[in-house]
């Protein structure tokens, strides 16, 4: 192993203990690797990926810092199933037996 490398890493992690770190779906961290936004991971064996903790804990240290801006809402009048009718109309009771 390269002298770099071993200085590098110091210890690893595997995915329950990524999980309890970083609440995000396995196919949400895949999808954020694949694109850079997210520590990539690497085998150990055939059958055993890891993590590098200090890249991790870095990842979480600059969303903290630099907080993402949430999602807008989306327009409930332009769905195509169960579009919402007017925002200002109050929804009808149901009827009474009198």
């Amino acid at each position: 192993m390269a002298a770099g490398l071993e200085k590098s890493i110091k210890r690893t992690i595997r995915r329950h203990q990524l999980r309890e770190m970083v609440p995000l779906a396995d196919s949400t961290i895949y999808e954020m690797e694949q694109r850079g936004e997210f520590p990539r991971r690497f085998a150990l064996s055939p059958r055993c990926v890891v993590w590098d903790l200090s890249e991790v804990e870095a990842w979480l240290a600059s969303r903290r810092s630099a907080p993402i801006p949430r999602a807008q809402h989306p327009d409930v009048t332009q769905r195509r199933s169960r579009p919402v009718k007017a925002l200002g109309r109050a929804p009808r009771a149901a009827s009474t037996v009198e």
